[in-house]
């Protein structure tokens, strides 16, 4: 994709409303209906108060004036004033409820959508890329907080304020009213133009914002790769063509709205001219008073300025239209891995027992439909207590062993035990509380050790975590840092080493005390220093234990109870390490090639 289009530009924005998901949309609405309510009160007010200005003229033209009635002027006047400060203090209180009502249905999308998340499962986060999630739960929901603040609720603002001045203009003169409207099937149709180009325009501006967005994103993660090459002015001149891309297709955006409202200006004054011609033969015939031109004038002034707005306001409803249909259809994906509708619990006599049953499990489908199969009938029994490691080549289905028994995923066939109960019978959180997982890859996040060891868990103390980080090796560079355990992290632990990172899981996992210890590659990072620490804290730890180890070097496993060897998705072999090694087969190759090697 040469032009810089990827996978990343759905702006096709689909209808510009449409009923079921604005259905969907006003049931956020639901919880604030009085505020609701409110908000339409306010408008109503309003609007009528719109209306009282042009009214005080023509009575103070046509009525104080000319009988020279201080008391009438004084009175028109009073309300006159009274109206142009209840029009301020209702407007006010209308910015503050829409922009309030706007806030809060935004808050419980977020909410909604967050929680989403959290209980998705590892093939949700397969098919969508994290940056479109992020774009959801804060642009998309941004722009549905202006629909509701600026756009669903105020709408009926011009709608009220429309209804009133053609209220009060048939009713001053409605001869004088119809000449003023006949210009509207022209301003209408201006509208529409503008509508369809301004749609157009729309959509190209997003997906150029997409376009800048994704190139951007990939060169600052890419920034090691674009330096190591020299891509800096190559890229600096990629980024310089999607820039001028997005600028003509904002200035086109500019260019329609530039002539769309001296258009309406130009109706406005065409209006006015109208209404001076025909009052003024009107009045010159004794038909209609100075009183009568001069409030229609006024009138006219202050209809037109709600059909700008609501051609505005189309294109928020548009946007709208199309985040709603994005942020849904996520909120509509189906979670394939949730808690059972009547789950069971495990024995509380239960030591860590692990069986794998016959189990099949593939990630996707090949080209001709059927399962791409990365495990395969796999079987085995971990006994309480026991230190078992898995081994195998690259790609041979360790790691999704883990997958599967901290359900990250379903297995498709067979299942899976922990001590005599299915995984898949029991909540998940029960499962994942007897289940420690130290990754190769440590997540830290930017906050204190402290957090980073107890994840916010009240129930874990500072004392705890000493001790945690004691055992573990830890303790003395936590010592040697300024804050000691307060010390902020950088974004994912970059402040720390590689290896004091790994600690600092390590001490996560003993913290929250787990039956059973999964290692899934996690010492292959560290250097022999930081490894000898982790084996000898970790062979404390682990004695009456049940430990899972995966590792690609051998070294690490030697002392395992057992040794389970994966080969294509199936159990190789299983033995100690010199029962394997005598056995001369897969292990014993893997052995030899890693020493040979070293």
């Amino acid at each position: 994709m040469a032009d810089g289009t990827t996978f990343q530009e759905e702006e096709a924005l689909g209808k510009a409303y449409d009923a079921r998901l604005m259905r969907r949309l006003l049931k956020y609405l639901k919880p604030y209906r009085w505020h609701v309510a409110g908000a339409l009160l306010v408008l109503l007010l309003g609007s009528w108060m719109a209306i009282i200005g042009p009214w005080v003229t023509q009575r103070v033209i046509d009525e104080a004036i000319p009988t020279r009635d201080r008391g009438l002027l004084i009175q028109l006047i009073a309300i006159y004033g009274a109206a142009i400060t209840g029009g301020f203090i209702l407007e006010y209180a209308r910015a503050l409820v829409t922009t309030w009502l706007g806030q809060s249905v935004m808050y419980d999308l977020r909410k909604e959508i967050f929680e989403k998340l959290q209980k998705a499962d590892l093939r949700f986060y397969d098919r969508n890329p994290i940056g479109r999630l992020m774009t959801r739960i804060t642009n998309d929901v941004e722009t549905l907080n202006t629909l509701f603040s600026s756009g669903l609720v105020t709408v009926f603002g011009d709608i009220f304020t429309l209804a009133f001045i053609i209220g009060a203009m048939l009713t001053m003169n409605w001869r004088l009213a119809l000449v003023s409207f006949s210009i509207l099937p022209f301003v209408f149709w201006a509208a529409f133009l503008f509508r369809s180009r301004i749609r157009t325009a729309y959509r190209d501006i997003r997906v150029r914002i997409a376009r800048i967005n994704a190139f951007l994103q990939e060169r600052i993660t890419g920034v090691r790769v674009v330096q190591l090459f020299n891509r800096e002015a190559a890229d600096a001149g990629r980024l310089a063509e999607l820039n001028e891309d997005h600028l003509q297709a904002h200035l086109r955006s500019i260019t329609y709205y530039a002539l769309f409202f001296p258009v309406i200006q130009f109706f406005t004054a065409l209006a006015l001219a109208l209404i001076l011609w025909y009052g003024g033969l009107r009045m010159l015939d004794g038909l209609i008073t100075v009183g009568v031109i001069a409030a229609f004038l006024q009138y006219a002034r202050r209809f037109f300025r709600p059909i700008q707005d609501l051609s505005e306001k189309y294109n928020v409803l548009q946007a709208a239209m199309a985040s709603s249909e994005r942020v849904f259809q996520l909120l509509d994906e189906d979670i394939a891995i949730e808690d059972p509708d009547s789950p069971r619990s495990f024995p509380e006599s239960g030591r860590g027992e692990i069986v794998f049953e016959d189990v099949s499990f593939a990630y996707g489908n090949t080209e001709e439909g059927d399962p791409n199969w990365v495990l395969r009938d796999v079987s085995f029994r971990i006994a309480p207590g026991e230190k078992v490691a898995i081994v195998g080549h690259t790609g041979a289905g360790k790691t999704t062993l883990i997958n599967l028994l901290m359900r990250f995923y379903d297995a498709q066939e067979g299942r899976i035990l922990l001590d005599g109960v299915p995984i898949t019978a029991v909540r998940l959180d029960e499962l994942r509380e007897r289940v420690g997982l130290v990754l190769q890859d440590v997540f830290l996040f930017s906050q204190d050790i402290a957090y980073n060891v107890r994840l916010g868990a009240p129930d874990i103390t500072q004392k705890q975590i000493t001790a945690a980080a004691e055992r573990i090796g830890a303790a003395d560079f936590i010592a040697r840092l300024p804050d000691g355990y307060n010390q902020a992290l950088g974004e994912r632990g970059s402040t720390l080493s590689v290896g004091e990172r790994q600690l600092v899981s390590f001490a996560r996992a003993l913290a929250f005390d787990p039956e059973i210890l999964v290692l899934d590659e996690a010492t292959s990072s560290v250097d022999s220093e930081i490894e000898a620490k982790i084996e000898r804290a970790t062979d404390e730890l682990l004695a009456g234990r049940t430990s899972v180890v995966i590792a690609h070097r051998l070294s690490t496993i030697q002392n395992a109870d057992r040794i389970i060897v994966m080969h294509r998705g199936k159990v190789e072999e299983e033995g100690t390490h010199l029962e394997l090694l005598s056995h001369g087969g897969l292990y014993a190759r893997l052995h030899e090639l890693q020493f040979a090697a070293a």
